[in-house]
């Protein structure tokens, strides 16, 4: 018989805990016992199991390096643009299909992509996976179609979800 209480649900519980908390924004007793009751009702009830989908924690710390990355470059990049005297934007609105996988994590690749400056999603069709983004640089497109797609394939890694094809 396996041990209920495994160092990947205290873990899990813990992580849970902290975000309540950080959703209440303070540590207080009650926010700390909810938390608890809640996170241990999500982690007895499988969610998250594999199976069920699970989060992989490399590939999960790779795409919050990436983003937070992105965060940093494109802010002094935009921060750079509106100080210059002469406007070099270039604005343009381009296409990028991200793999069947992916669609699973839309809206996390929406998120991800609008919250650097210079770069946002306008629009987004979940039947063919495209993602429709507005570039502050026209000249970038390669370069942020290649992006977004390995934002997509981290995305994919630390989420996996199983399609039908694999549960049968």
């Amino acid at each position: 018989m396996r041990h209920w209480l495994t160092l990947r649900r205290l873990v899990t519980v813990a992580g849970l805990v902290f975000v309540w908390c950080a959703l209440w924004g303070e540590v207080s007793i009650a926010n700390l016992a909810s938390g608890l009751v809640l996170a241990i009702g999500i982690v007895a009830s499988g969610l998250g199991t594999p199976g069920r989908g699970t989060i992989r924690w490399r590939p999960l710390a790779r795409f919050a390096g990436l983003v937070a990355v992105d965060l940093v470059s494109s802010t002094v990049s935009v921060t750079r643009e509106v100080l210059t005297p002469t406007d070099r934007t270039h604005e343009a609105i381009i296409a990028v299909s991200v793999p069947p996988q992916t669609r699973a994590h839309l809206l996390l690749m929406i998120v991800s992509v609008t919250v650097t400056p210079g770069t946002a999603v306008v629009d987004a069709d979940p039947d063919t996976g495209t993602l429709y983004l507005h570039l502050l640089h026209a000249d970038r497109t390669e370069a942020t179609r290649t992006h977004v797609r390995r934002l997509a394939d981290l995305a994919c890694r630390a989420f996996p979800v199983k399609t039908d094809e694999a549960r049968a």
